[in-house]
């Protein structure tokens, strides 16, 4: 070859970019959402992650992990506060696993977070990520569109979450790893302790709340498991009021809570959609100030004994929130490679 020649080759190849992982910003119009009562909008910010390889080769699918976030995060948190994108590139280049696509959604409300579950309150979230999400996602992008190839993730609540839709939707999701999941079941202390009842008979409005952390989430709660579109502004009908300075707790409200909030008390119904999955993991850091999240973790593995339900669980050191990201976090050590093994890439 000429020197020529030689040299404008040189300058070709070295001009020409190289495949680089991107990520797109879209919002889906959730049909899951609309005429909910509190009047949240059902227009959802949606971040999607494209291995390199997604752009290098044109005819390849993926596999789909959907990662739901915790409190207060929409879409974007993971990306923009988590280093998330150079987190899975570096995965992916050291093989950790396999190229992939990573989905996640804006479910914030008002008062922290939808708790993945159907309100008439706030919106039907578990049909928006099970269903209009995914198909949303399938409909644009190179997906390997099954099961097999389709896990969920999710922290503290985006880990409650992420169980509660592997566990009713098994023909959708294949694999779930929760990181430090919460609302487990009981724990040391009972749920009323937590909110300041008295802030929330006072309540006039969400923002009223705002001084008192434990009144928005246990709000969250109420709003998804105890919905009553007619009792604004909070939206629900209250299991305990403070009567002449005491706290009076409603059985039937309470038990209705406890049943269908309390994922030990959904695993009788579906063991077999559990027992479906292809791989079920959890962990929680043993170091978390609230007890309660560790006590029903542990009785949640035994409940999931008894059944004969096959999950991994690890309790591991660590604080609340702690050792997700990084590449000495959970996400990059165990959930990456969980998925790596239990779907089909």
């Amino acid at each position: 070859m000429p020197l020529l020649a030689w040299f404008a080759c040189l300058l070709a190849l070295i001009a020409t970019p190289v495949a680089a992982s991107t990520l797109e910003r879209g919002t889906i119009d959730a049909a899951s959402l609309r005429g909910n009562a509190a009047g949240l909008p059902s227009a959802r910010g949606v971040t999607v992650y494209l291995p390199d390889s997604y752009a290098a080769d044109p005819t390849r699918r993926f596999p789909v992990l959907y990662y739901l976030t915790s409190f207060f995060e929409d879409d974007r948190a993971p990306w923009a506060n988590n280093g998330a994108q150079a987190l899975l590139d570096r995965a992916i280049d050291r093989k950790v696993v396999g190229p992939a696509i990573v989905v996640t959604i804006d479910c914030t409300t008002p008062v922290g977070g939808s708790w993945y579950v159907n309100s008439p309150v706030t919106g039907n979230w578990e049909d928006l990520v099970s269903r209009e999400l995914v198909a949303w996602v399938d409909g644009r992008y190179r997906t390997l569109a099954s099961r097999d190839s389709r896990g969920i993730a999710g922290d503290r609540m985006g880990g409650h979450g992420a169980i509660r839709l592997a566990m009713r939707h098994p023909e959708v999701f294949g694999a779930v790893y929760a990181l430090h999941p919460i609302g487990m079941g009981p724990g040391v202390q009972t749920m009323f302790s937590r909110p300041n009842w008295q802030l929330l008979q006072d309540a006039r409005r969400i923002e009223d709340l705002r001084s008192d952390g434990f009144s928005l989430i246990f709000t969250s709660i109420f709003q998804a498991h105890l919905p009553n579109a007619t009792r604004a502004p909070l939206f629900f009908d209250p299991p305990a009021r403070l009567a002449e300075g005491r706290l009076a707790v409603d059985p039937a409200l309470t038990e209705k809570l406890n049943a269908s909030f309390f994922l030990d008390r959904q695993v009788a119904a579906h063991a077999g959609n559990l027992k479906r999955l292809r791989g079920f993991m959890f962990d929680w850091a043993r170091g978390d100030s609230n007890p309660d999240h560790i006590v029903s973790l542990l009785a949640f593995t035994r409940t999931l004994d008894s059944f004969g339900v096959p999950y991994e669980a690890e309790e591991y050191r660590g604080g609340w929130g702690e050792r997700h990201w990084g590449e000495d976090g959970r996400i990059y050590s165990e959930m990456l490679p969980f998925f790596a093994r239990t779907l089909v890439f």
